[in-house]
């Protein structure tokens, strides 16, 4: 059941009824996979037997009057199906002989586009060494066979070889859905040509090993195209369950996944798909997700898989833009156009006017004087109104263009739509840019001269996580993102018919960078398993400093082990196992670790140990807070505090860290840090273990919260519209959706467990229970929710339970992340309600 994504408008009431708020806000799913009994077939069951379990599942189905839909079937990575059935039998479902759990089916839409661009990848190729691994140490990613999951590939793409089949560059693949597929209950149309009409997969595609006038990061890898959306829309992640399978059967060598399905438990049914693939020797790389604006516990799967590759994303260090020069000496100002207005020229001279300055807040916020912009091209700092209302009001002052400049570091990119529409052209430049030309303005004219030329510009914002990049960590403490890479302002390879490249952002264009390094390191050191390839990228990774900080490391449960560094990873000389530390709470202690050293060289060597700290978060989930926060760290060896460790010729040595939470950290904030290995004969060598821990006791963190709702609420269906049930007040005939009861509730933390038991009121007695799901995800916004119907049917242990007329109250129970028992759990009984069949 997926969480609301939209925020509710506030509860409506009228003197009889009570609130209510639109059932379409929730956005509850009709379609679920369900999870059987026995594992795999890639964890060692028989084909036979997990046929045998899904034809048991039917005729149980038939035998209790589900009425469902089967979409998908899965045997290989996970064992289930994906069906279609209302949420009214849920319950029935969920309590079945035979299912071991059921999940929402999930939805991931296509991210939006920016204009097509010139070719440029050069600047963040350099931001991972992936320049050095090709150009000093030969690798090229040459015998690798990369799977990408995603809108297909272009394979007509000069960069991308230009053909399709045995012999090109895209060797093979699958579309699993057709062009016309936009996800939920549209109708696929597979078929054996995975051409791209999208153009993110062919983005994500270049990245990985584009070899043209763009290179990528493994220029002579081969490609097997997974397509999984159609040119417009969304997709379901039943889909990429099945994709998965295909990529296991056609024994690609790594798989990237710029997919994620937001706000995830390592549990969700492609996370356990994408553990089981690395488990069979295949390393998955995943984008962590581009939730970073909606708090913490915010990664998505695949990306959460325990064994999998989690990437966030850091700005690019240079964009390619175009731009406009000023006088007197030619100074070049690069530029975004905003969307929703006219291309801007590429050529001609225009004089320039300021309408406030680098302080001012509401600039050109009201209307300007009449003539006061006539044939001139208007300066206006950002904020305070929409883009619209100052280029209106710039266009009506008799301005020729607009130039906005960021009232924050850095630049940005937008629209201004609104009626009228503009009729001039506007650009967006960054803050630095801007108050260079007032500067000019201050002291006298300034001319500004359009081009139809590009340049390369340095970015404000580069080598810092981006800010769309989420956070974890996963709901059950692990340390999620793994590491990160380039994905802010990447151009790569787009669909030829759509101008062949693009620029886009998003760990989607982070995530292959990863990939493309793993297929250097596996052409260096063949054969590497996938456990050993995660190990070595996350012990040479470059943690960042955060934006503002002073130095200080940007959070560990954003960055992961940092910036991948590909020739770090490729020249190894040893390598520390685990190669990150998941804490969890610190309720009990302080945590001691065991971490082993191995030496992959044939001479001792020694490394001096030492700790670095990173910013800490908390305690609100959504709105995040950053403090300076370090945790205490001792290393011992034999229970002997210890600066340095030996490790001989091949062996290895291990030494125990012991970290103790901060004590200036307030309880439930986030913290973490890195253990720092320098080999004292190399100092080049330097090796890093990242960790994190929660502060206090976790399951303090409220689950039930009311939100200005008011929830949990008993409530009825009426219309379109969930109306909440004043106290003993509702009867209900159990006919339909329309006249069942069911609880809302908004879930502000990860639930490990939900369930719905039905008491009959006067003395009671438990009927049985009629929700029962498993690792719900937190709401998006603090103002989402859920919904949980009762259609009148219970179950008590395997046997169903047809609850007669009368009256009863519904009691929903939380079992909080990583909760154990009665104290861990929250509840909520309604007021009491009539059955009357």
């Amino acid at each position: 059941m997926s969480a609301a994504s939209v925020i509710l408008a506030a509860p409506t009431a009228s003197a009889q009824d009570g609130p209510s708020v639109p059932r379409s806000a929730a956005e509850n799913t009709d379609l679920w996979f369900v999870e059987l009994q026995s594992p795999p077939t890639a964890d060692g069951a028989r084909m036979s037997t997990t046929r045998d379990e899904k034809d048991a599942f039917r005729r149980e189905a038939r035998r209790r009057g589900l009425k469902f839909t089967e979409r998908r079937s899965f045997d290989t990575l996970w064992n289930g199906l994906s069906i279609k059935i209302a949420g009214s039998q849920l319950d029935t479902l969920s309590q079945m002989r035979g299912v071991k759990a059921i999940y929402p089916v999930g939805t991931v839409a296509l991210p939006p586009r920016k204009k097509p661009a010139a070719p440029r990848l050069a600047t963040a190729i350099a931001m991972t060494g992936a320049d050095v691994a090709q150009n000093e140490l030969g690798l090229t990613g040459a015998g690798v066979k990369v799977g990408v999951i995603d809108t297909g590939i272009d394979y007509d793409h000069p960069d991308l070889g230009g053909c399709f089949g045995p012999g090109c560059r895209v060797v093979g693949g699958y579309d699993f859905v057709g062009d016309a597929f936009t996800g939920g209950d549209a109708t696929p149309v597979p078929d054996a040509n995975p051409d791209d009409c999208d153009g993110h997969g062919t983005h994500v595609a270049g990245i990985v090993g584009a070899k043209g006038q763009v290179t990528g990061v493994a220029p002579d890898v081969t490609f097997r195209a997974y397509k999984v959306f159609g040119c417009e829309g969304e997709t379901t992640d039943d889909v990429v369950l099945q994709s998965l399978e295909r990529a296991y059967a056609d024994r690609v060598n790594v798989v990237n996944m710029s997919i994620g399905f937001d706000f995830a438990w390592p549990t969700h049914p492609v996370a356990q798909g994408a553990d089981r693939l690395v488990r069979r020797g295949v390393p998955v790389v995943a984008s962590i997700g581009n939730n970073g604006t909606n708090g913490l516990y915010s990664a998505g799967a695949p990306g959460v898989g325990n064994q999998v590759i989690g990437v966030a994303s850091f700005d690019n260090t240079h964009t390619n833009l175009p731009y406009f020069t000023i006088t007197p000496d030619g100074t070049k100002i690069g530029y975004e156009p905003l969307q929703g207005t006219p291309p801007p020229p590429t050529s001609g001279s225009f004089p320039m006017a300021r309408t406030g300055t680098p302080t001012t807040a509401d600039d050109a916020c009201d209307p300007l004087p009449a003539g006061s912009l006539t044939g001139k091209v208007a300066l206006v700092r950002r904020g305070t109104c929409p883009f619209h209302t100052k280029a209106r009001n710039a266009e009506l002052a008799g301005a020729t263009g607009v130039v906005i400049y960021n009232n924050r570091p850095g630049r940005f990119s937008g629209s201004a739509p609104g009626e009228p529409a503009l009729t001039i052209p506007v650009v967006g430049v960054s803050d630095t840019e801007g108050a260079l030309i007032d500067g000019r303005l201050a002291a006298g004219p300034v001319t500004m001269t359009w081009t139809a030329d590009r340049a390369a510009f340095p970015n404000a914002t580069g080598n810092q996580i981006s800010d769309f990049s989420s956070y974890g960590p996963t709901p059950d403490l692990v340390l999620k993102p793994d590491l990160g890479a380039p994905g802010g302002f990447i151009r790569s390879t787009f669909p030829v018919e759509k101008g062949g490249y693009a620029t886009l952002s998003g760990t989607s264009m982070s995530s292959p960078h990863v990939a493309g390094g793993v297929a250097l390191l596996l052409q260096a050191k063949p054969g590497t398993p996938p456990g050993t390839v995660r190990t070595l990228l996350q012990n040479t990774a470059d943690p960042k400093p955060q934006a503002g900080a002073a130095g200080a490391l940007d959070n560990v449960h954003r960055q992961g082990g940092g910036m991948l560094d590909i020739p770090g990873a490729v020249l190894a000389k040893a390598r520390i196992e685990p190669s990150k530390l998941s804490l969890g709470e610190s309720q009990a202690g302080p945590a001691a670790r065991t971490l082993t050293v191995r030496n992959q060289t044939n001479v001792a060597r020694t490394y001096q140990l030492t700790h670095a700290p990173a910013r800490a978060t908390g305690p609100n989930t959504y709105q995040v807070t950053q403090h300076d926060a370090a945790a205490g760290v001792a290393f011992t060896s034999g229970g002997n505090p210890v600066t340095q460790v030996t490790v001989p010729p091949g062996g290895s040595a291990t030494v125990t860290a012991t970290i103790t939470a901060p004590a200036s950290l307030a309880d439930r904030g986030l913290y973490g840090g890195y253990l720092t290995f320098t080999d004292t004969q190399d100092p080049g060598q330097v090796f890093r273990v990242p960790y994190t821990g929660f502060k206090g006791d976790y399951q303090s963190i409220p689950v039930l919260t009311p939100t200005a709702n008011g929830f949990p609420w008993l409530a009825r269906l009426t219309g379109t519209d969930f109306q909440k049930v004043p106290p003993a007040s509702a009867t209900f005939s159990m006919a339909g959706a329309q006249n069942i009861p069911y609880v809302l509730a908004h879930l502000d933390h990860p639930a490990r467990r939900l369930r719905v038991d039905v008491f009959q009121a006067d003395n009671g007695r438990n009927w049985g229970r009629a929700v029962d799901l498993q690792y719900l995800a937190r709401d998006a916004a603090q103002d989402d929710f859920y919904y949980f119907p009762f259609n009148g049917e219970t179950r008590r242990g395997n046997t169903p339970v047809t609850v007669p007329n009368g009256q009863y109250v519904l009691r929903l129970t939380v079992l909080k992340a990583l909760g154990t028992g009665p104290a861990d759990t929250e509840t909520f009984t309604s007021p009491v309600f009539t059955i009357a069949r």
